[in-house]
């Protein structure tokens, strides 16, 4: 580098990098068993462990969810609400119930989650349960695409996976925030708008793949 002049920086491969991540999620999360439906109990619980977590949406919704409810007197019965709706929406795809534009409501859900993450409201549990409850369903009626048409035992074990997986992530972040307003209080406020706004930027992404998809 000549002395005085500015050094000139390489674009940054990230934004490529993380675009391409995120579109890609949907096929991960619908192809956890390499196309293949769940054929024993280990095989639904791996797949039902793993596709709220592949699904790159999913994830950023639950933990989201999780922060946001730490601020939240009783926010546990929120985190109780999404996986009873969760349920409710993998029990009516299972059985042949469709929800039109559940995919664009399920990014929609995720810039909303980012969006009150971000701002800090606070509200009350009881229209936070039936926000999430909602929310659930339409994150479910996704979920259980990949366990249509299985046998009733990988079925079973898919469910209870999803179910654990999103109340272990959802507990994981409820209570590392607790403790983080525990313990630096003065932090929380930074690391919830940054959380919610990434949180936010990947429901803008898949509501984009979705809409010109």
């Amino acid at each position: 580098m000549i002395r005085g002049l500015p050094m000139r920086r390489k674009p940054s491969a990230l934004p490529v990098t993380l675009a391409a991540a995120l579109a890609a999620a949907p096929a991960w999360a619908h192809h956890f068993m390499d196309n293949e439906l769940p054929g024993t109990f280990v095989e639904g619980l791996l797949s039902g462990l793993g596709h709220p977590l592949i699904g790159v949406d999913h994830a950023a919704f639950i933990v989201a969810t999780g922060f946001f409810l730490a601020r939240i007197e009783g926010g546990m019965w929120g985190v109780a609400a999404l996986i009873a709706g969760s349920l409710l929406g993998a029990a009516l795809h299972l059985n042949g119930v469709d929800i039109v534009g559940g995919e664009i409501g399920v990014a929609l859900s995720v810039i909303v989650a980012g969006g009150l993450l971000m701002g800090r409201w606070r509200i009350k549990l009881s229209w936070l349960t039936g926000g999430l409850a909602l929310a659930g369903t339409l994150h479910g009626h996704a979920y259980a695409e990949a366990i249509f048409g299985a046998e009733a035992t990988p079925l079973g074990a898919y469910l209870a996976g999803f179910s654990l997986v999103q109340l272990g992530v959802a507990a994981a972040a409820f209570f590392a925030h607790r403790r983080l307003i525990a313990v630096r209080e003065a932090w929380a406020r930074p690391v919830s708008a940054g959380l919610g706004a990434a949180t936010g930027a990947v429901g803008v992404v898949f509501l984009a793949i979705n809409i010109v998809g």
